[in-house]
């Protein structure tokens, strides 16, 4: 495991690789008289610095996979035959377990507590209306609904009475696809949030593999998002948060595949020489078209539906229509374009904002499509007989509009106290975190066998070591983007500044640390990156690569380790109250 750098150039296993925006060819490093190289060159190399060997443009455009390594699997026995068909599978094959054992730690007993854990008193009651009326009706006070909705024989006290909801509906629906199946019981309200945070395990793997150019990396990153609290919790919950997470991150992935096949098409039409050799060719960067891009309108239809859970993914939409655009001026210098930034206002920006803005769009109208085609949905007929200057707009569409601004106006109001609120200056380093559930079985009763009490809590909090570790992470790509220019630093940090900093501008609102659960695969995706990096760069060899393998893996292990300490606090499980007191680390948990 190295440093994780795009593929070699000089053949497909070498150990040098290059990164876009190096040189063609770096020149041959100085040499002292006696022909080694000088001693600051040598003190460069012990800290990853190598020689960059000639770099064709079309593989600095579309970087290839290297091919994977067969010598794991003949170790285990296997015939050269078999042992390339393994490797060959192995970019599937291991996201898909790591993917099965994220899925077996969030579908374990998924309906204990049977209760209904915070906010779940809202959505999973939302989510049952959309099921049976199309839009958000009405229910009694929690107090009664709740009880009623837990019996046996089971009472569900819905009116159809339109009801002021505060988000819009995606996220609900995806809660309603489980209760459809399931009922309406915690397993079938969590089920699908369930499976959005196992799949979404499965999708960090792939977009670390192709990200890093490593299966190894990509699994690595998608592991430690299995094993991240917050994201746990948040799986085995019927809140919003989680979808946001997953249709962002999709759309991540999806234009990471936009990425590589528009750059591949831009490489393939390059001109080469008489040797065969590609270099780059101004009128081809300039003029040449890039195709049909799906990836680009797939993409827009998981932003708007990340927006349509919850406005946050908003700001995903908008920084990832930035981040597209980035993309194409950076493959357009590559390809040799004379004015970079001219040829992709011309041939990329039209495509780009079509296809990921209008599809949003008309992504987040077909979600209300429920509340558009009802009659009793709160404020559906507000605009119907009112006149004025916005008259010539369906009524349907205008009463959405003043319903959403109602919402706008809930939302930035809201400053009701919260025990568990927090300011986002806390959330990375998990300052308060959130306690969803909380029981104190007395003793002899609910498996709690000792005199002193017991506790059963559900708390949403982030693997502190995982988090703590990832401060660093984004230090060190930060260090990475700013001095090397590493693109994909770029994205990462951009990711996590679109799920972050937006909530700054909302301070004195009542907000919760879990929201930052949609920084969770970026954060595995940044501490990925700098484990990569402590071995060194491929090529290293020595004391250097093995203390930097020891340390990243004992970090793996202590955060997996970690994750376990905290399973009890994570599952509900009944604990001694002194073992709940001991996994307190920072007097703002409690």
């Amino acid at each position: 495991m190295g440093c994780p750098r795009p593929t070699p150039v000089t053949s497909r296993r070498a150990p040098h690789v290059i990164p876009e925006n190096a040189p063609a060819r770096v020149d041959e490093p100085h040499r002292a008289p006696g022909g080694r190289p000088d001693s600051w060159e040598r003190r460069l190399r012990r800290f990853g610095h190598v020689e960059r060997p000639y770099a064709s443009v079309r593989d600095r455009l579309a970087v290839p996979f290297p091919e994977p390594g067969t010598r794991p699997w003949r170790m285990l026995g296997l015939s050269p035959a078999a042992a390339g068909r393994a490797a060959r599978w192995s970019g599937w094959g291991g996201p898909l377990l790591v993917t099965l054992l994220a899925g077996l730690l969030r579908f374990w007993r998924l309906g204990d507590p049977r209760a209904v854990v915070f906010d779940e008193t809202y959505y999973a009651k939302d989510a049952w209306s959309l099921l049976r009326l199309g839009y958000e009706g009405s229910w009694p006070d929690r107090t009664v609904s709740d009880p009623q909705i837990l019996a046996r024989p089971q009472v569900i006290p819905l009116s159809d009475a339109g009801a002021f909801v505060a988000h819009p509906p995606t996220g609900k629906w995806v809660i309603a696809l489980g209760e459809w199946l399931f009922g309406l019981n915690p397993f079938g309200w969590r089920f699908m949030t369930a499976a959005l945070g196992t799949l979404s395990v499965l999708l960090l793997c792939r977009i670390g593999r192709r990200l890093f150019r490593s299966t190894a990396l990509g699994c690595l990153a998608g592991a430690l998002m299995a094993v991240d609290g917050l994201h746990f919790v948040m799986s085995r919950a019927a809140l919003l948060d989680l979808v946001v997470m997953f249709f962002a991150l999709a759309a991540f992935g999806c234009l990471l595949l936009d990425r590589d096949h528009a750059r591949s098409r831009l490489a393939a039409l390059l001109p080469a020489d008489e040797d065969g050799r590609v270099r780059p060719h101004g009128p081809t960067g300039d003029r040449a078209g890039t195709g049909p891009r799906p990836w680009r309108l797939t993409a827009g239809v998981c932003l708007g539906l990340a927006a349509s859970t919850k406005w946050n993914g908003l700001y995903f939409l908008a920084w990832f229509a930035v981040l597209t655009l980035l993309w194409d001026v950076g493959a357009r210098r590559v390809a040799g374009a004379r004015r970079p930034w001219r040829a992709m206002l011309r041939k990329d920006l039209g495509r780009s904002v079509l296809s990921l803005v209008p599809v949003a769009v008309l992504t987040y109208l077909a979600t209300w499509s429920g509340w558009l085609l009802s009659d009793n949905g709160y404020g559906r007929h507000w605009a119907d007989g009112r006149g004025g200057t916005w008259s010539w707009i369906p009524a349907p569409l205008r009463s959405l509009w003043h319903y959403e601004s109602a919402v706008y106006r809930f939302n930035v109001g809201l400053h009701t106290p919260h025990r568990y609120e927090s300011n986002p200056w806390s959330w990375l380093v998990l300052g308060r975190p959130v306690l969803f559930h909380y029981t104190s079985p007395s003793p002899g009763t609910d498996g709690c066998g000792t005199t002193a009490g017991c506790a059963r809590t559900i708390l949403a909090l982030g693997t502190p070591l995982l988090w703590w570790s990832a401060c660093c992470a984004l230090v060190y790509l930060l260090y990475r983007w700013a001095l090397r220019r590493d693109w994909r630093c770029g994205a990462v940090l951009g990711a996590v500044g679109a799920g972050y900093l937006p909530w700054f501008l909302y301070q004195d609102r009542t907000i919760f640390s879990f929201y930052a659960v949609v920084l969770v695969p970026y954060l595995c995706l940044a501490l990925t990156m700098m484990l990569a990096a402590l071995p060194g760069p491929p090529g290293t060899t020595g004391r250097r690569r093995t203390r930097g393998m020891v340390a990243a893996g004992v970090l793996v292990l202590l955060i997996t380790w970690n994750f376990i300490c905290f399973w009890p606090l994570y599952t509900a499980q009944t604990i001694p109250i002194d073992f709940w007191r001991s996994r307190m680390w920072l007097d703002t948990w409690v």
